[in-house]
């Protein structure tokens, strides 16, 4: 037996292998360079810093309205867990919608976690700043008639 056929029964062999492998991988592969090729010649356009102040407006008021439901229901079961998590969405917003807006936060630009009166005082400030917000918020300081 010589290496020409030896080398023949191994292609033999082989090519079930790199068809299913072509049939599977092929087009992934074309497709990402289509991409790639597609993206090479463009200038890379400047991205707005933040969402839109209308859009990070009414999710905050989503949030506010949701962290009252939450607080005034009457199911006990990973109540406290869900308030917390509620007050943090809630501060991450306040703090982009207040760097938008050019308010200061009490806790400055740094991500450490927002007290509840840091967060309320945040709150109203960014009313004062013309931002719209649910009035009945337990979390600006305000309770609305139970």
């Amino acid at each position: 037996m010589d290496a020409g056929r030896i080398i023949g029964i191994v292609a033999i062999m082989l090519l079930p292998t790199f068809i299913v492998g072509a049939v599977f991988y092929l087009p992934r592969g074309l497709q990402m360079a289509r991409r790639w090729a597609s993206t090479r010649g463009e200038v890379a356009s400047p991205k707005p810093a933040h969402a839109p102040i209308e859009q990070l407006a009414s999710d905050l008021r989503r949030l506010l309205c949701q962290h009252d439901e939450v607080r005034r229901s009457t199911a006990v079961a990973m109540k406290a867990h869900r308030l917390l998590a509620l007050e943090g969405a809630v501060a991450d917003l306040a703090r982009e919608a207040a760097s938008s807006l050019g308010v200061t936060c009490p806790g400055g630009a740094d991500r450490r976690i927002l007290s509840r009166p840091e967060l309320g005082r945040l709150l109203r400030a960014l009313g004062d700043a013309g931002l719209v917000l649910p009035p009945t918020s337990t979390l600006l300081g305000v309770e609305g008639p139970n």
